[in-house]
């Protein structure tokens, strides 16, 4: 009887506790995310064993990455880094480039700028560049806007390389209407430049470079501008990128911009943002071909996860999901490739077997 009478009585001191409004519920503990200082290179660690990861899964994974000609690798889980693996005589402080991962670069300038009312991406790039910056009828050029720079959708021939001078930009379809991956995006640095009248050096260091603490330089090449630096740099923009776009406390890229880009800018290649790749959707293209591939770019990644993918694997990896950011910096792993290769799939089930 008396064990009763306790059973009773504290349920009745729970259910009073319950509808008390000046007791809070208890709030799960989660951990801060974690943001390095601006101005040094040092960079809180967590342990992959504090994380319950396959410990023994790690060495193979590690070789994977050697054999498959890799300089660098990193992973971090609230910012904080878990791996940081390097290869072939490549260290920390050795710049590499990020070939067109850096294409997100430009996408993130291109959203500050409009965000400080320099530019608007649906407003005509004739407008900023002049007319006849194409070698398209005019009524066809005055067609294509920033953001169908931002999406692919310029519907200019991407079957002329690499050249961007007018006399190479030469007229397909109107714009909107066709999705091909083409070097011409890279107009939206002269975009830039133009409506903020500063060089897109001094714009890039100054609004992005520079409140990230990132370090690294434009190299040009060829018609191109590609960045280069360390791994860790490139570690601190995909750590924005996994932040939407805030720093610390600093939003340095509109939310709204920025989810934009990271979710299908257009119904023709849905797996394609603004110069991001996004995974998880039901069908994407690739570049060089108007092929639709049904299914997720990378089966074994996450289904919330956004990409900024270069020229012979480079790999900037963001998912939400797992408050994670990965970096793979290397030699083609195989064998050379524009953005996206079968490496991705490879390396993602590698990467399953030591977080999962």
């Amino acid at each position: 009887m008396r064990n009763i009478l306790l059973a009773f009585s504290t349920l009745f001191i729970i259910s009073c506790n319950s509808d008390n409004n000046d007791t809070p519920p208890i709030a799960e503990e989660t951990e801060t995310m974690y943001f390095p200082d601006n101005n040094t290179d040092i960079w809180e660690t967590k342990s992959s064993a504090e994380l319950g990861w396959n410990e023994s899964a790690k060495s193979e994974l590690v070789t994977f990455l050697e054999t498959k000609n890799s300089k660098s690798f990193m992973i971090l889980v609230n910012g904080r880094i878990v791996m940081e693996e390097y290869f072939d005589g490549h260290t920390a402080t050795t710049p590499w480039y990020w070939a067109s991962a850096g294409k997100t670069l430009t996408t993130a300038l291109t959203g500050i700028a409009e965000q400080e009312g320099y530019l608007d991406i649906d407003s005509k790039v004739s407008d900023y560049l002049g007319i006849g910056w194409t070698n398209a009828p005019v009524e066809k050029e005055n067609l294509i806007t920033s953001k169908h720079l931002l999406t692919m959708t310029s519907g200019l021939d991407d079957a002329l390389g690499d050249n961007v001078s007018p006399a190479n930009l030469q007229y397909v379809a109107d714009a909107g209407t066709r999705w091909a991956y083409h070097n011409v995006y890279v107009k939206l640095q002269d975009i830039v430049a133009e409506a903020t009248a500063q060089s897109w050096n001094d714009y890039f260091n100054n609004k992005l470079k520079s409140p990230t603490g990132m370090t690294g330089a434009w190299i040009p090449t060829g018609d191109l501008n590609v960045y280069w630096s360390t791994t860790r740099s490139m570690a601190r923009f995909g750590l924005l990128a996994l932040n939407n776009g805030k720093w610390k406390e600093q939003q340095i890229i509109n939310s709204n911009y920025f989810n934009n880009a990271i979710t299908p800018s257009q119904s023709i290649n849905k797996s394609y943002g603004y110069l991001w790749w996004i995974n998880g959707e039901q069908s994407y293209h690739l570049p060089q071909t108007q092929f639709e591939f049904q299914g997720s770019i990378i089966p074994s990644g996450s289904a919330d996860m956004y990409m900024a993918l270069g020229k012979n694997d480079q790999k900037i990896y963001v998912i939400p999901s797992k408050k994670m950011v990965i970096i793979r910096m290397g030699n083609t792993a195989d064998d050379e490739n524009f953005a996206v290769s079968d490496f991705d799939e490879e390396l993602w089930v590698k990467i399953n077997f030591v977080i999962n």
